[in-house]
C-alpha cells in the first residue's frame, strides 16, 4: 500500500527534525540529564514539527537506551511507539475531544501507573480547540500532576489557551522552516525515492508551501503524480498556480479603478465554481506581493511568484503609493476575517472589490487614517512641486469693477469688512477651501451646509470668513461648531487657525435694502464680528 511521503518520511529521531535546533537540542538534552519536565507547550504554525517533535520526546523519555537523549529506535518500546500500539503514550485530538467529559476521563485514567513505560505521555494536539470549562478540568491535574505523567499540549494559536495554562508548562516556539532546508530536505528525499527534482523546481515547493515541511512533501507528492521529471513547469500545473490571469486582471482592474472590469471577472469565476474565500486569500497573496516590491525592491526570494507574474506584478506596482497597497490590504484582510461568517460569500467579496477599486476620499468607507494619508502624500506633492517652481503660487485675481448700485466683491472686500482687524500682511483667498468644506461635510455636514456659497481669505495664521447666510453667525455661536471648523482646516492644512467670520453686505441689506424679520432677530443676538476660536 502506497504510503504518503510526509507520512513515510515524517522524522524519527531528534535529529531528523529540520530547521528547529534551537528546540531539539534543548529537549535531547533535558532527556539525556533526566531533567524533563512535567508539561510542554509547543506553539508554531502548520507543518513545522510539533506533533513530530511530542512523538519523539515521548520516545526519548521511555527509551529503554537512549542515546545522548534521543530514542535508539531498536528497543521494544521504541518500536511500538513509532507503530502507534504503545499504550502509555495517549495522543487525544483537540478538535474531537473538546469537552469536559472527555478532559475528566483522561485525568481518571491519569493516577493509573503505566503498563510498560517509565512515564505515561498525554499529548494533546490543537489544544486550543478544547472548551473553558475542559481547560478547567485539565488544569486541575496540571497542577499537581502524578510523578508518573507527562503532558505535551501542541497548539497553532497560543493565544487561545489560558494563560493559567500556559504558566505550568515549559513552552517552546516553533519557527517556521527556511526556505533552503526544505529544498535540501526535498532534495535528499528525492533521491531516496528515484525521483528527477530539478533543484529551481524545489524551490519553488518551498516557497509555496510557506514554511511548512508537511506541506511541502505533499506538493512534491502530487508533482509525482503529475509528471515523471519534475521542474518548475510541472510544480507550476500541480500547484495550480498555472493560468492564474485572473488574478491579476482584476489588480489590474484595482489599480485603474476600474469597478466593472473587477465585477465581471468575479462573476465569471464564480460562474465556473470558484471558492470566493480561496479567491480572497489569493489576492491577499498577491497584495502582499505588491506591497514587498514597493518596500523592499531587489528581495525576490521574498515574493511568491512565478518569474512572469513578477513581472506583470511590477507593472502594476508602478501605479500604485505605498499607501494605497496599505489601505487595500487592510480591506482584504477585513474580507478574509468577515467571509467564514458571512451569509453571501459572493456579495461579501463583491463588496470587498468596490471599496478596492474606489479608493478612499475624504471621509470614505474607512475609519482609519488611509485618507488622511492619501491627503498627506498630495499636499507633500504639491509643496515640492512650488519648492522647485513648477507651480506658480496663486494669487488673487481682479474682477471686473462692479457696477454702482452693486455691492462692492472684489478681492479686496474681505480687508475692508475686517478692518477692526488689523492684518500685517495681505488678506488672499484659501487655497484649499474646498477641501475644508468637504471635510466639514464629513465632522458636521449641518454647519457644512451652512457654509454654502461662502468665501475664505487668509493671513498668516488667521482665517476670515465671508458668508451669504446669516444663520451660520448664530451657528457657531455654539463652541462645538467652531471646534468642527477649526478641526476640518488643521486636518486639510495642518495650520491651527484663528477663525473671524462677517456675513456679505449683499445679503445684510438685502435686494431692497431692508432685513428679513428673521435677520433682524439674528442681529440682536449677534455682535457685529463673530469670533469663532475655540482654544
Amino acid at each position: 500500500m502506497y504510503t504518503a511521503l510526509y507520512r513515510k518520511w515524517r522524522p524519527m529521531t531528534f535529529d531528523d527534525v529540520v530547521s528547529q535546533p534551537h528546540i531539539t537540542a534543548t529537549l535531547s538534552r533535558q532527556v539525556a540529564e533526566g531533567k524533563t519536565a512535567h508539561a510542554y507547550l509547543f506553539t508554531g504554525s502548520r507543518g513545522t514539527g510539533k506533533t513530530t517533535c511530542a512523538r519523539i520526546l515521548a520516545k526519548a523519555v521511555n527509551c529503554l537506551h537512549p542515546k545522548d537523549g534521543k530514542p535508539c529506535l531498536e528497543c521494544e518500546i521504541c518500536r511500538e511507539a513509532d507503530l502507534g500500539t504503545l499504550s502509555d503514550i495517549i495522543e487525544i485530538d483537540g478538535a474531537s475531544n473538546t469537552g469536559v467529559e472527555d478532559i475528566r476521563e483522561l485525568r481518571d485514567s491519569a493516577v493509573y501507573t503505566p503498563e510498560r513505560c517509565r512515564y505515561k505521555v498525554y499529548i494533546i494536539d490543537e489544544v486550543h480547540m478544547i472548551s473553558p470549562s475542559a481547560f478547567n478540568a485539565l488544569l486541575k491535574i496540571m497542577e499537581e500532576p502524578p510523578e508518573h505523567v507527562k503532558f505535551i499540549l501542541a497548539t497553532t494559536e497560543v493565544h487561545k489557551v489560558p494563560a493559567t495554562v500556559i504558566s505550568r508548562c515549559q513552552r517552546f516556539d516553533f519557527r517556521r522552516i527556511r526556505e533552503e532546508d526544505i529544498v535540501d530536505r526535498l532534495m535528499y528525499i528525492a533521491g531516496c525515492e528515484k525521483i528527477k527534482l530539478e533543484r529551481d523546481a524545489a524551490a519553488l515547493i518551498a516557497r509555496l508551501s510557506d514554511g511548512a515541511m508537511r506541506d511541502a512533501l505533499s506538493l512534491l507528492d502530487q508533482c509525482v503524480a503529475f509528471s515523471d521529471r519534475i521542474d518548475r513547469e510541472t510544480v507550476s500545473n500541480a500547484a495550480g498556480i498555472a493560468g492564474r490571469e485572473y488574478l491579476f486582471d482584476i489588480l489590474e482592474a484595482v489599480a485603474d479603478n476600474d469597478t466593472p472590469r473587477a465585477m465581471t471577472v468575479t462573476d465569471e469565476l464564480y460562474a465556473k465554481s470558484k471558492d470566493m474565500s480561496r479567491l480572497c486569500d489569493e489576492l491577499l497573496m498577491q497584495m502582499r506581493n505588491l506591497m514587498l516590491i514597493k518596500t523592499v525592491p531587489g528581495k525576490p526570494e521574498l515574493i511568491s511568484c512565478l518569474d512572469n507574474e513578477a513581472e506583470r506584478l511590477k507593472s502594476i506596482c508602478e501605479r500604485l503609493s505605498l499607501g494605497d497597497i496599505l489601505s487595500r490590504l487592510e480591506v482584504l484582510q477585513s474580507c478574509a476575517e468577515a467571509l467564514p461568517r458571512a451569509v453571501s460569500k459572493r456579495t461579501e467579496l463583491e463588496m470587498a472589490l468596490v471599496k478596492l477599486c474606489n479608493p478612499p476620499v475624504s471621509g470614505g468607507y474607512s475609519s482609519d487614517s488611509s485618507a488622511l494619508e492619501k491627503r498627506i502624500e498630495k499636499l507633500e506633492s504639491e509643496l515640492a512641486k512650488l519648492k522647485s517652481g513648477a507651480v506658480p503660487t496663486e494669487k488673487p485675481q481682479k474682477k471686473p469693477a462692479p457696477a454702482e448700485s452693486e455691492p462692492t466683491q472684489t478681492a479686496s472686500a474681505p480687508q475692508s469688512e475686517f478692518t477692526a482687524k488689523e492684518t500685517s500682511d495681505k488678506l488672499e483667498p484659501c487655497r484649499r477651501w474646498e477641501e475644508i468644506l468637504d471635510r466639514l461635510t464629513v465632522e458636521n455636514p449641518g454647519c457644512a451646509g451652512a457654509l454654502n456659497g461662502s468665501e475664505a481669505y487668509v493671513s498668516g495664521e488667521m482665517m476670515y470668513i465671508v458668508v451669504k447666510n446669516e444663520f451660520f453667525l448664530g451657528l457657531f455661536k455654539k463652541p462645538e461648531n467652531a471646534a468642527s471648523l477649526k478641526k476640518a482646516a488643521l486636518d486639510v492644512t495642518g495650520i491651527n487657525y484663528s477663525i473671524r467670520a462677517k456675513c456679505s453686505k449683499s445679503e445684510q441689506n438685502g435686494s431692497n435694502g431692508g432685513k428679513s424679520p428673521v435677520d433682524e432677530l439674528i442681529e440682536k443676538a449677534k455682535s457685529a464680528d463673530i469670533p469663532v476660536d475655540v482654544e
